[in-house]
């Protein structure tokens, strides 16, 4: 073997001649190798020892007298080296001399470019290191795994073409030079890991320090494109705190003279955060900028303020409205998280670094972890601080109603809300975290199956796509039925993958449970039923699962699962699936494909649209010679969709019911924007067309989670009046309970006039003593869902009716209004009251009516296949 190894060293006299004696004992290695030892000024007698060696092997000593560096050492000698195959392992005797040759084969054949020693893939491990070293060298690997696709990008151990090494910066420093190998070609090298098992040192010390690890880190974020340094950061922390003052200093006066907590927080923070700009471009980034203002640059640095202010906003709400914490003292924390956004954002998109240029795939990685992180922290930050909708309120009820099922859902929604508000408590919070939870299981196992279908870079990339679109998003975030079936969904398609395509027998235990909990969540999940079969019968390979037991066991898991809501529709007259049932079929018919069509530019944005019909087109126009992946894609995609499709030819449907089908596509719309050499033109428009998409989508989002906490100055609240600000309104109705209670000296019977989002908002939102009694409109013989079986009857009484109304018709048109004056005892007119918060902002007129008492109601409430419409 023709190759030259380069051990660097730093006092490790104890170990030198150890290790090159094990080196040159194996045969397996020939004699046409050298060995070069780069010492970086030791001081206990190493370089005498390798000279020793000089005189009877092929070995060779470079002295540096400059600072220890280990990279620095490393192109020493490979400039130094004779060979065009590189090694290079520590001195230390951690790594295993005998894989050498495994190490150095692979280049010489050709086969790759560059070969990793491993100790984090199958048969390689690390042996003796302390807990606390092991975990810094799993974090350092796991970091380093968000811009290349290595297990262990922080190995020692390693070869590779000495051809390579012109690729490195003159500049570069630290000690790991691997990374700067695997970042220089990244698209283009082929890497391979050899598994090997990795030894403490017995002799000597390591020379790894804190400032190693700091090397390291801005190592990694430079590599990244980033311009994050000890300078910057030092100089951005010394504006920072300059802005601070700034800040700290307008809203204390804004908030001091009564000014609302949104327009106080807003106001100094752009007064801050123009002032921390001009000083950043001039002094903190001006080494890689000319120090003058550019509008470009600045619209750059305007996108990323208005994110951290939505956030800042976020976090200002959390501390004051959930923690009760002084506007005084909780700015401080919000405009550190501010700060944190601000200067991430600025190294990474405001100045990043242009030279050398970094890698279009590389930048949508850091893209990817970005946002993706910023979607989590703004789900996080904001599902303890906005009030729950309706929808969700209605499911909590499920929750104090626990049962086998329910009536217009499954019940896993309520199981979740059950669990979580048992252990956070009955707020908002706690009815919430399961949708937190299940928006991760999403993407965990969507990037999963995205890197099985292709790869890593595209994983990363599907992951943002699902965070970044609706239906994505709002499920990470809203407790609805949607949260846990889009992550039985994902879960679902990936075992089905591993079944079908990868032929794995245990993939069909996976795919039985995901597949049972997904149905437990939402009754749509069968149609990857439906899918699975369409996919056997085309597919010749996964047609042999057919004569084979693994797919009948997995549907008799998914059907135990399910068994409760089998069992409560036999006890309930099949009520749950005749009203699922109806809801597709509905007797008046409607040609309202172009509504399903608006409907799914809504929840995948209109570019997520366009991207979908390319990736169809794709995936159909190659058949019948496609690829199993593509059948797989098409199939998983397709079947839902014509169902949908089909659906659409008969009546309208719910919006937000497609959202889950794209999960099978998103792998491929994703994959399509890196992919420059086969669709060139297409690629450059959807990446193109992608990132302002993305943009507007997250200050969509942010804008509206802020506007319906804090409000936005100027902007009334005016568009979700009728549904939102159920704390304040209940608030509200408990005043007027109490003004009842005193006159009739009896509490009234509170009728919430919709199907059930009114009775579900100020059930949750009744927080005095003693509670509200709530009714729905069954109460006038119009269906209430849920509300039907929970109180099915109200027995004639004396006591007073309040009748709770969202918009003014609802207490004096429709149905109910002929029933009033039979049903109730002296019906009085509508009354408004007008709903301020505790800052006076005005929320929303409330409407309602009273009554002396009930008469009661022999009408039969409207059958099961009633519509959910006026909710």
């Amino acid at each position: 073997m023709q190759f030259s190894l380069i051990i660097p060293t730093l006092n490790e006299a104890g170990n030198i001649d150890l290790l090159l004696t094990s080196i040159f004992s194996h045969d397996n290695l020939g004699d046409q190798f050298e060995v070069i030892i780069v010492d970086d000024s030791s001081t206990d007698g190493t370089p005498d020892k390798v000279r020793k060696w000089q005189n009877t092997h092929n070995v060779h000593l470079i002295e540096r007298h400059a600072r220890p560096d280990l990279t620095a050492s490393i192109l020493d000698g490979t400039a130094a080296a004779k060979y065009e195959v590189i090694a290079v392992m520590d001195a230390d005797l951690s790594h295993p001399p005998e894989r050498l040759a495994s190490l150095i084969q692979p280049i010489l054949d050709g086969t790759h470019d560059i070969t990793i020693g491993s100790r984090y893939i199958a048969g390689g491990d690390t042996i003796g290191w302390p807990f606390y070293r092991l975990w810094l060298s799993r974090a350092g690997g796991w970091l380093a795994r968000t811009i290349c696709d290595v297990n262990d990008a922080t190995s020692g151990f390693f070869a590779f073409r000495k051809e390579l090494i012109k690729n490195i910066t003159e500049n570069a420093r630290g000690y790991k030079i691997l990374l700067e190998l695997l970042m220089t070609g990244r698209e283009q090298l082929r890497v391979k890991e050899i598994p090997i098992h990795f030894h403490n040192r017995l002799h000597g010390s390591s020379k790894l320090s804190l400032s190693h690890h700091l090397t390291y880190l801005q190592q990694l974020i430079t590599l990244a494109g980033g311009t994050v340094s000890f300078y910057t950061a030092s100089r951005f922390a010394m504006v920072g705190f300059l802005g601070v003052f700034v800040d700290v200093l307008i809203f204390q006066w804004m908030t001091g003279q009564g000014i609302s907590l949104a327009t106080a927080h807003i106001s100094s923070f752009i007064a801050a955060a123009s002032f921390n700009y001009a000083l950043n471009t001039k002094w903190s980034f001006r080494l890689q900028h000319s120090g003058h203002l550019h509008w470009s640059q600045f619209s750059r640095f305007l996108i990323v303020g208005i994110f951290a202010m939505l956030l800042r906003g976020a976090v200002l709400a959390w501390l004051v409205y959930t923690w009760n914490i002084s506007t005084e003292w909780a700015i401080f924390p919000a405009i550190i998280a501010t700060a944190i956004v601000n200067y991430l954002g600025s190294a990474f998109y405001v100045f990043p670094r242009t030279k050398p240029a970094v890698s279009t795939d590389t930048r949508w990685r850091i893209a990817a972890v970005g946002i993706v992180c910023f979607v989590i922290l703004l789900r996080l930050v904001y599902m303890s601080v906005a009030q729950l909708i309706p929808d969700e309120a209605y499911y909590w009820q499920y929750a104090q109603h626990m049962d086998l099922s329910f009536f217009d859902h499954p019940p896993m929604v309520a199981w979740l809300i059950w669990l979580g508000t048992a252990l956070a408590g009955q707020n908002e919070f706690g009815v919430r975290i399961g949708a937190f939870l299940c928006g991760l299981i999403a993407m965990a196992y969507l990037y999963a199956l995205a890197r099985n279908l292709y790869d890593k870079s595209t994983a990363m990339r599907s992951v943002l796509l699902l965070a970044i679109v609706p239906f994505g998003f709002a499920a990470g975030l809203a407790m609805t039925p949607d949260a846990p079936l889009v992550a039985a969904w994902a879960a679902t398609l990936y075992y089905m993958e591993r079944a079908l395509l990868a032929n794995q027998n245990r993939a069909w235990l996976g795919v039985g449970i995901a597949f049972g909990l997904g149905i437990l969540s939402k009754y749509t999940l069968g149609l990857l039923g439906i899918a699975a079969l369409v996919f056997a019968i085309l597919d010749p390979v996964a047609r042999r699962w057919l004569l084979r037991p693994h797919p009948y066991v997995a549907v008799l898991i998914a059907l135990i699962l399910f068994s409760p809501v089998i069992i409560w529709n036999m006890e309930n007259d099949w009520a749950s699936f005749l009203f699922q049932t109806n809801r597709v079929g509905k007797t008046h018919h409607e040609f309202a494909t172009p509504k399903l069509i608006l409907q799914i530019a809504i929840m995948l944005t209109p570019v997520g649209l366009a991207a979908a019909v390319l990736a169809l087109r794709s995936v159909f126009l190659s058949y019948p010679q496609t690829t199993r992946k593509s059948l797989f894609i098409g199939v998983f995609t397709g079947v839902p969709l014509m169902v949908f499709l089909i659906a659409s030819t008969f009546g309208s449907l719910r919006f937000h019911w497609t959202g889950p089908l794209w999960l099978a596509l998103i792998p491929t719309m994703a994959w399509m924007i890196g992919q420059k050499n086969i669709f060139k033109n297409i690629s450059g428009w959807l990446s193109a067309a992608w990132q302002p998409m993305i943009t507007v989508s997250l200050l969509t989002y942010a804008f509206i989670l802020h506007y319906v906490t804090l409000g936005i100055p100027g902007l009334p609240y005016q568009f979700l009046s009728e549904h939102y600000f159920w704390r304040e309104t209940t608030a509200e109705v408990e005043k007027i309970a109490d003004e009842i209670r005193q006159t009739t000296g009896e509490a009234p019977i509170v009728v919430g006039m919709s199907k059930w989002s009114i009775a579900s908002a100020l059930a949750f939102y009744n927080n005095n003593h003693p509670a509200l009694d709530i009714r729905s409109r069954n109460l006038f013989g119009e269906h209430a869902a849920m509300y039907s079986f929970w109180y099915p009857s109200e027995s004639p009484t004396n006591r007073s009716i309040l009748l709770i109304g969202m918009k003014r018709q609802a207490l004096e048109s429709g149905s109910a209004e002929g029933n009033f004056e039979r049903i109730l005892i002296k019906p009085g007119s509508t009354n408004t009251r007008e709903i301020y918060r505790h800052d006076g902002v005005l929320l929303r007129t409330l409407y309602y009516r009273t009554a002396e008492g009930y008469r009661g109601n022999n009408l039969t409430p409207s059958s099961t296949s009633a519509s959910v419409e006026n909710r």
